[in-house]
């Protein structure tokens, strides 16, 4: 029986993905998908290149995911799902393509700079 894997990255959240044949039985770190993802809207979206393809219950997915929130998180898992989706079969790719779920998004959170408060708010200007 083989095993694919997929990585996927969000802000800093960092998730790695191996898909098996199976019933469709997600788990990440340990506890079933909807009982990590408690009411969090983004992990409906994770899931997404499952559905795209057609592969929603033919995979068991087994997910690690460290860093970042819920929803870096959620993101992390749907790029990794998509790329093991990618091994499993190559002509998956114009689908996942179509549906955006290959490209990474790239934004982070930007530096706190000196005397700054945040990255680019400053302090309270007083005249007096």
């Amino acid at each position: 029986m083989s095993e694919y894997y997929g990585t996927g990255r969000r802000k800093t959240a960092v998730a790695r993905v191996f898909l098996r044949q199976g019933n469709g039985r997600i788990t990440v770190n340990g506890r079933d998908f909807p009982d990590y993802f408690r009411g969090i809207l983004a992990s409906v979206q994770a899931l997404e290149p499952l559905k795209a393809t057609g592969t929603a219950g033919r995979y068991d997915a087994l997910i690690t995911v460290a860093g970042g929130g819920p929803s870096g998180q959620a993101d992390a898992i749907k790029l990794g799902l998509s790329r093991a989706l990618l091994e499993v079969d190559p002509n998956f790719r114009a689908k996942l393509k179509q549906g955006g779920h290959l490209t990474r998004d790239a934004r982070i959170v930007e530096r706190k700079k000196y005397g700054l408060h945040k990255a680019r708010r400053a302090p309270q200007y007083s005249k007096r």
